[in-house]
């Protein structure tokens, strides 16, 4: 691989893989994908340094690059790395944003890399997004030039949106398109819509770099991280080159290289059906699940019904040398994920659990339940938790984050003028009034706003568990600090964050622990959480009751399990189906207003309930029970 004259290499950077078009690495985490990318731009520095020439870099924003950022940073405190030799280009701009705007990148770049590093201002570059309409196409032509003056981007970094653009290039881009001023796709201003809180903020144009500018660059490299960009990547990777998908035309790129945690590469036919490729390993006992499920949804037969023919057309006669016939092969199949199954997700008392997911001693457990947000827990797993209430079983639910960002301005007006009708010493809470009245939409929110929004949301998850039956003792408003920064990017999570949590499992030694195990985004609020739990669980799990938690991941509103990764699923009949949507009415505030919806425009109780419905019918058409309704987990082996 070329990599600007340097000898800089990712892992398995020379191996090819059939169907993709685009060189690509795949990490196990963000974070050592990040930590690569950001090493390979401090060598290229240093080395543009040792031959006295200066480092053209192109840069990125959104949540992809914020860790190679980082790493950056610590690497100029750390080791000495000088970006005095550096001139950097952005991609992008918002059109319209003044540079102090918290939503444009000047702000972006400044707050995540320049301020924290040596590099001289006049060596930044970033398209203005105050420059007049009249004289913009002069000004991108200015930008070009300059771009060639410099000799040229001798890295760019990118990040790619769930439309498939690089900087704003949308479907429809030109690969002969150079900077120039642009209308944003709906889904683009959709994707940033929390930012500015509510798509009616978010500009209509932006100015990007153009495709030829992008590939004029030397050296490419592109990020993606999380589930949400699986789709999209594989697309990008394995598809034909189209203007409908603007990343494809990287493949015209000699020296490009896609980075990729696990879960964006998943959808890539290597890694989700590796039978096709002809390169699989039929000794992994997860490989013949995904082969199995796929190939039942693939001949829509269910598990029993599938024939020696249906394996072997579809590259499987491997897996039956292996398993000797394919019959067994199905029963064995079938088996595994009935298994599943269970209506007693703390362990069914005085049974055999040897085919069931839980334990059935000790008869009563202690649960802690983490919910990122005040409404994930009933959200994601109210069926579950209100069986394991039900039955007996010791239920605490841990809140990890106030919410407070979540709550919209006009929903708090409403709740502080039922303060101030009840309230005869008004006067003092005024000030507040007057925020919530003359408040900007892009405004932060005051210490005391982001209180009462807090408070809020505190109010509607106990008024939830205490209809799910759980004392108001047993539940826990953890307001980890990361959250608290008042705006939608958070801190970075620390250890006070890990010792908020490793005192509330000490004090509670749980037998089982239930944790979002959304892996969407590596900056989004469910991934830190998740991580501060994994933290938290290798610091103590050298205590003697540790050894007797388990812990089960359950999915949020955005996303599921793949049917081969779950590990149990509770059936949820027509009774239990009402009880947790009233459970989800009582977190009023998200109710009608949600203000980071996603790109679903469902109500989260109609989301969850469809999803759930289409758990049971997944199960269905495996050949299993008729169900209502499922809500499925994954166990997290810690211990191992």
């Amino acid at each position: 691989m070329k990599e600007n004259n340097i000898q800089y290499q990712f892992p398995g950077a020379f191996e090819e893989h059939r169907f993709e078009k685009l060189h690509n690495v795949v990490f196990n985490d963000p974070l050592s994908g990040s930590t690569a990318v950001a090493e390979e731009m401090a060598t290229l520095i240093r080395q543009k340094q040792s031959q006295g020439k200066p480092c053209v870099l192109g840069l990125a924003t959104g949540s992809s690059p914020i860790s190679a950022y980082k790493h950056l940073i610590k690497l100029h405190r750390e080791e000495g790395l000088s970006f005095k030799n550096v001139i950097t280009f952005n991609l992008d701009e918002y059109f319209g944003l003044e540079p102090s705007d918290v939503n444009s990148y000047h702000f972006f770049m400044n707050e995540n890399l320049f301020d924290h590093v040596d590099i001289p201002k006049e060596n930044i570059n970033i398209p203005s997004g105050t420059t007049p309409q009249k004289t913009v196409r002069e000004y991108c032509n200015s930008y070009e030039k300059k771009i060639a003056q410099m000799g040229g981007i001798d890295f760019q970094l990118l990040g790619i949106g769930r439309t498939g653009h690089v900087g704003f290039n949308e479907p429809g881009s030109n690969i002969n398109a150079q900077t120039r001023l642009v209308s944003l796709d709906y889904l683009t201003r959709f994707d940033a819509s929390p930012a500015f809180y509510g798509i009616e903020n978010v500009p209509t144009k932006a100015i990007t770099m153009g495709i030829k500018t992008i590939l004029s660059a030397k050296r490419i490299v592109l990020l993606a991280w999380g589930t949400n960009k699986s789709e999209i990547i594989q697309k990008a990777v394995e598809g034909a080159i189209t203007s409908k998908i603007p990343t494809t035309y990287l493949q015209k790129h000699e020296n490009t290289t896609l980075v990729l945690d696990q879960q964006a590469a998943s959808k890539l036919t290597r890694i989700k059906a590796p039978w096709i490729t002809g390169n699989c390993d039929w000794s992994d006992p997860i490989n013949q699940c995904k082969a199995v499920y796929w190939l039942c949804e693939k001949t829509n037969k269910s598990i029993l019904k599938l024939t020696e023919e249906d394996y072997n057309q579809n590259g499987m006669y491997e897996l039956l040398n292996l398993e000797g016939n394919y019959y067994d092969l199905n029963i064995k199949m079938f088996n595994r994920i009935q298994n599943t199954i269970t209506g007693w997700p703390g362990g069914k008392p005085k049974a055999d659990d040897s085919k069931r997911p839980e334990r059935a001693m000790p008869e009563k457990k202690r649960c802690i339940v983490f919910s990122p947000h005040p409404d994930d827990d009933v959200i994601s797993m109210g069926g579950t938790l209100d069986r394991l209430v039900a039955q007996g079983h010791e239920v605490h639910v841990a809140y990890q984050t106030s919410g407070n960002i979540a709550v919209s301005n006009d929903e708090a007006l409403k709740y502080f003028e039922v303060i101030k009708d009840m309230t005869e010493n008004y006067i003092e809470n005024e000030s507040l009034m007057e925020e919530l009245m003359q408040k900007k939409k892009n405004a932060l929110d005051s210490l005391a706003l982001r209180k009462l929004k807090g408070a809020i949301r505190k109010r509607e998850s106990l008024a939830a568990t205490r209809y799910l039956g759980i004392p108001d003792e047993q539940v826990h408003f953890l307001n980890l600090p990361f959250y608290e920064s008042g705006k939608i990017q958070k801190n970075p999570p620390s250890q006070d964050d890990i010792a908020i949590t490793n005192t509330l499992i000490s004090n509670i030694k749980p037998h089982q622990l239930y944790a979002a195990g959304d892996l969407s985004d590596p900056h989004g609020t469910h991934r830190i959480c998740l991580n501060i739990i994994f933290d938290s669980l290798q610091q103590l799990k050298s205590n003697s009751f540790m050894q007797d938690c388990w812990v089960w991941l359950y999915r949020g509103a955005w996303q599921e399990f793949e049917v081969h990764e779950i590990e149990m699923a509770v059936p949820m009949s027509p009774d239990q189906v009402v009880r947790k949507r009233k459970a989800i009415f009582f977190h009023q505030s998200q109710k009608d207003s949600v203000m980071f919806q996603g790109s679903d425009d469902r109500d989260f109780w109609v989301r969850a309930e469809d999803r759930n419905r289409e758990s049971a019918k997944r199960y269905r058409n495996l050949g299993l029970s008729d169900y209502q309704a499922m809500e499925l987990f994954q166990r997290y082996y810690f211990l191992e």
